[in-house]
């Protein structure tokens, strides 16, 4: 059974950076596709950065471009969100997710294209 655990929210200022960490347990190949998505309070989940071709390909969503960086640790096996110059609409619970399947663009940034899931890690930007 493969388990999704995130770790590394916390609260910080605006203009400030985070770096979440998500452990992948139990899985016995490489994953096709991973993604990091966050919720706020009242809105939907949204993808926010996702790598395909076990890492050749990254996609961000438009709001974090330029801030926020993907990367995978093989070794460790753990998804990184490099999160920097942190804003106000960036808070929420961040979720790591992961799937074998393959998709076509950016899908990976879409709920419905993800199989695996964490539980979240809580991350609180204030001003």
């Amino acid at each position: 059974q493969i388990q999704l655990v995130e770790s590394g929210g916390g609260e910080v200022h605006t203009g400030g950076s985070l770096r979440l960490s998500c452990a992948t347990i139990g899985a016995t190949r490489d994953y096709y596709k991973v993604a990091w998505f966050r919720q706020a309070p009242g809105k939907e989940r949204e993808g926010v950065a996702c790598m395909t071709d076990v890492g050749e390909t990254t996609y961000y969503a438009d709001s974090v471009k330029e801030r926020f960086t993907i990367s995978i640790d093989k070794v460790q096996r753990r998804v990184i969100l490099e999160m920097n110059d942190l804003k106000a609409e960036d808070p929420g619970v961040y979720y790591c997710a992961t799937d074998y399947g393959t998709s076509d663009g950016d899908s990976c940034l879409t709920t419905a294209s993800m199989l695996s899931w964490g539980q979240g890690t809580q991350v609180t930007v204030s001003s």
